[in-house]
């Protein structure tokens, strides 16, 4: 019985990988395909919705016609995808990730708090709903937004005058573009690594980086981003930091929240081929704890 759950179990974790690799190759092929403004997904809803939606013009004009308010209906902004679609999107990385960091930013109350390249309207928008932040981006940001405070800058590069800057950063899903060129950036292969290095500097001693990235494989995904093995973010942190909290989204989009991290969890990505680490780091020194050693 044992020997069989064994190789049940090799079985479905070969199945799992084989199927994480089609769904990457097709997510591959779709990503050329939007690179040229060609969605497949939206044509083939667009093909499904069509007839339904010409049907519906024309009821919706007979009606009117019949026994609505004299008003111009226009054969103008077909949406024709809506009604296959979910009511909203309640998983993948950024729906948790900026959730989660919000919310143990909001338990924490640092005195200040700065973002590194995170998504405006998504996380940042979360924390400016209950306190100010500072955002430093490599791209200019038209804002003029309460609790928005934004500074262009290339955190890849020099960053003179911001040592200990603050006890509380985050940089969601940002450092895999560092160096890449997507974003007008010199292109520069130690992007991530001088990135880094910089986010270490602008914390306080005893302060919180909270950091994700993409997990899985090591590799560069041109010019898309970069996709880390975990020994190399942990390896990162090296002495610098010791590790609070680590979560996770699979492949799948769902959220595995402040899990235990063993060898083989680390060694294997959690199983995950593009996943989303999410890691919670405290700055080691004066006012910090020992906690647990990222290499650990």
């Amino acid at each position: 019985m044992i020997l069989h759950d064994d190789v049940s179990k090799r079985i479905t974790g070969e199945s799992r990988r084989q199927n994480n690799r089609f769904l990457y190759r097709l997510r591959t092929a779709n990503a050329w395909l939007l690179a040229f403004g060609l969605n497949i997904r939206d044509f083939v809803s667009g093909l499904r919705g069509f007839p339904r939606f010409v049907l519906q013009y024309f009821l919706l004009r007979r009606q009117v016609a019949r026994q609505g308010p004299p008003v111009r209906v226009r054969f103008t902004m077909p949406q024709l995808s809506d009604r296959f679609a979910e009511g909203g999107t309640a998983r993948g990385h950024y729906f948790h990730q900026d959730l989660y960091v919000a919310r143990k930013i909001h338990e924490r109350n640092p005195r200040k708090h700065v973002d590194i390249g995170s998504r405006i309207d998504g996380f940042v928008a979360h924390v400016a709903a209950f306190r100010p932040v500072e955002v430093f981006d490599v791209r200019p940001v038209a804002s003029n937004v309460k609790n928005i405070q934004f500074r262009q800058m290339d955190f890849a590069g020099d960053i003179s005058g911001l040592n200990g800057y603050s006890d509380s950063v985050s940089c969601l899903h940002a450092l895999e573009h560092f160096g890449l060129g997507r974003y007008g950036e010199p292109l520069d292969v130690r992007g991530h690594l001088k990135g880094f290095e910089n986010l270490t500097r602008i914390l306080k001693k005893g302060g919180i980086l909270y950091l994700s990235v993409p997990i899985g494989p090591e590799r560069i995904d041109f010019n898309a981003h970069r996709v880390f093995d975990m020994s190399t973010i942990l390896g990162l942190a090296g002495n610098s930091f010791n590790l609070v909290a680590f979560s996770f989204v699979d492949d799948a989009g769902d959220f595995h929240e402040d899990v235990k991290m063993t060898e083989n969890d680390r060694g294997s990505n959690f199983g995950c081929h593009y996943g989303c680490g999410i890691f919670e780091f405290k700055k080691r020194g004066k006012g910090g704890d020992r906690g647990r050693s990222p290499s650990a």
